[in-house]
């Protein structure tokens, strides 16, 4: 059995990630780590695990685990490693933006790989340190990397996205409150929001000489979870030649799909999926693409790397029904 630990046990993430990894058959927790619940039932705080497991937060952590994975704030991830050492057998996934960009991807002699499957697969498998992609990021690359594959961007990219509330975590804020959510909408971060650099980067890994801009507007929808992103740029072929491109890079991935029909994100939350679909008018192409932000855009995918690194098939754990009705 895979033996893990996890830091940063509190959050919506972690959450999620605890309830997965109890299912799933190659992995035993050891312990999770948070110094302001230590000594606390995790079904204290995650209440769905309620009669799931007897396990309790810790402050102290097992230096010989196999697989550590970082469920802190932005920021925090390095912070953590400088003052905590692991065995050198120890692979660690980061679900934090701290290790994602090529600049910051070397670490204390750890290189960490870029965690997006459908992208990276080759190089996730023999790897021992995974920056696992931001949610925004993991839903809007999936939605254009097929066109970059294939040098097919040729204008700028235009994204409106929109995330529920479990995207701004469990802290509370101004705009996380129920009753400034509840019936409400609104945009933050117009055109600078953090995961342009990482969708930029992919971007031109695929294709260099493209020298568009890339229009990120991303919104708060008055729903739990789930990301809605619109993005349309130009394209210079016929629908079925799109349809037939983006089926023809995905023939072979266990969780994106091109669907034929509009989408909606029941279609997603609570599973590991990405839909994508795709809609030509005049010279746009429309690209649609949906995930569960707390699932595909976090810990899902963090186990779908999880078990590329270990050799286990990649669906194990994740074959998960969406909550339809």
């Amino acid at each position: 059995m895979i033996q893990v630990g996890i830091i940063g046990g509190a959050g919506y993430t972690a959450g999620e990630l605890i309830r997965l990894l109890l299912q799933h058959p190659n992995t035993t927790i050891d312990f999770v780590y948070s110094t302001s619940n230590a000594g606390n039932f995790l079904s204290d705080v995650h209440q769905d695990l309620v009669g799931n497991t007897p396990l309790k937060f810790t402050n102290t952590i097992n230096k010989n685990i196999d697989i550590l994975f970082l469920c802190l704030g932005h920021g925090n991830s390095k912070k953590f490693l400088e003052t905590h050492a692991f065995s050198d057998q120890t692979k660690i996934i980061d679900l934090g933006n701290d290790f994602r960009l090529q600049k910051d991807n070397e670490f204390q002699q750890k290189k960490f790989v870029y965690g997006l499957p459908e992208l990276n697969k080759e190089a996730i498998k023999n790897a021992n340190y995974i920056a696992n992609p931001g949610c925004f990021a993991t839903a809007i690359q999936l939605g254009l990397i097929p066109l970059a594959n294939k040098k097919r961007l040729t204008n700028t990219i235009h994204i409106n996205a929109v995330t529920g509330a479990t995207g701004a975590g469990t802290s509370l804020s101004a705009t996380t409150h129920f009753t400034w959510r509840d019936n409400n909408f609104s945009y933050y971060k117009p055109f600078t929001h953090q995961h342009l650099g990482e969708i930029n980067q992919t971007l031109d890994s695929l294709q260099t000489d493209f020298s568009g801009d890339v229009m990120f507007l991303p919104n708060r929808g008055n729903f739990s979870r789930g990301i809605y992103v619109t993005s349309y740029t130009s394209f210079d072929g016929n629908i079925e030649d799109a349809i037939q491109l983006y089926q023809d890079f995905y023939n072979d991935t266990p969780f994106t799909f091109v669907s034929e029909k509009d989408l909606h994100l029941k279609q997603v939350v609570n599973t590991n999926k990405c839909l994508v679909h795709l809609h030509k008018h005049d010279k746009q192409l429309l690209i649609t693409s949906v995930i569960d932000n707390l699932l595909k855009g976090a810990s899902g995918q963090a186990i779908h790397n999880m078990n590329l690194m270990f050799g286990i098939e990649e669906t194990t754990g994740l074959q998960l029904k969406a909550n339809y009705f």
